[in-house]
């Protein structure tokens, strides 16, 4: 450990004084929450995890053995959004989004995913998606809003914007109507629920989903109550039975060699947390997936 104490370094992700917005991997807050259906309080989960991150920043990983220091990332701050506008702020974001070689977004709630899945597939076409959760999100409507968090994903499929045959859910176990359950499946979407994945081993959880999203662009998205509440308590929607941090953890290291356009952390509400867990999980989980890439990067040197 050196230089200034984690407590007195830089308010960005990992404390990085880089805000390059060429830079090959680039870090940007959504502080949008007009979506939720239960919990409100995302908006502030940007800089919750953005300040949880400075527990990161001493040192290397302790598997990939990348540098954190060297990480190539820059934090270009927030988007701007439209103040109780979510069509208008969607395409704010997603106009936003596009200007980005490869882009980590922290949410916001999970509604902001679909104009970065607009912005992505722009650019690379329809995309794999790795999607972890507690909920399908796959409603045709979140209690009367087709744009809620609720239905990001059926959205998304209608849309084009992901290949649902190379889609995968990863910890579902919420409430949720049959018919939604048999549209999602009927679409070509595999789900592994999270007593699933609890009878799994972490390394046939990832040959899973290698399996499904193949070696094509794909795009990595994380609601952070996929883990159980007593690890994220701190989320809108919270629902007993999921993920501990180190499934979380051990399946995201396994995930090298997906071709990863993009990521985003989201759902994190920080006045339902107990001291920081919830934000330090989400920032555990965005600086796996970029010490993972790094690695993957530099074996491939």
């Amino acid at each position: 450990m050196s230089g200034a104490p984690a407590f007195a370094a830089h308010s960005t992700f990992l404390a990085t004084a880089n805000a390059d917005r060429s830079a090959s991997v680039c870090v940007a807050g959504a502080p949008h929450d007009l979506g939720v259906s239960n919990r409100p309080g995302a908006r502030f989960g940007p800089q919750a995890i953005r300040a949880a991150s400075r527990m990161l920043i001493d040192g290397a990983h302790p598997t990939f053995h990348v540098d954190t220091a060297r990480l190539p990332v820059a934090d270009v701050g927030n988007f701007e959004i439209a103040l109780g506008d979510i069509a208008k702020s969607y395409d704010l974001i997603e106009r936003q989004a596009s200007e980005f070689l490869h882009l980590v977004t922290l949410g916001g709630d999970h509604g902001v995913t679909l104009p970065l899945l607009r912005a992505v597939a722009n650019a690379h076409g329809p995309v794999g998606l790795v999607h972890f959760d507690a909920h399908v999100d796959t409603w045709p409507e979140t209690s009367g809003q087709i744009y809620g968090h609720g239905s990001v994903f059926y959205r998304a499929i209608q849309e084009g914007l992901v290949d649902p045959t190379r889609m995968i859910q990863i910890g579902i176990r919420s409430p949720v109507e049959r018919e939604v359950v048999e549209w999602t499946l009927g679409a070509g979407v595999t789900i592994l629920s999270a007593q699933d994945v609890h009878a799994m081993s972490m390394a046939e959880v990832a040959e899973r989903i290698h399996a499904v999203v193949g070696l094509q662009p794909a795009y990595l998205t994380f609601d952070i109550d996929a883990l159980d509440p007593a690890f994220a308590p701190g989320t809108g929607t919270p629902e007993i039975g999921g993920l501990a941090t180190w499934q979380a953890q051990a399946i995201i290291r396994r995930l090298g060699s997906i071709d990863f356009v993009g990521m985003d952390l989201v759902e994190v509400a920080p006045a339902y947390d107990s001291a920081e867990i919830t934000a330090l999980a989400g920032a555990t989980l965005v600086w796996e997936y970029l010490c993972m890439r790094e690695a993957t990067h530099q074996a491939r040197l």
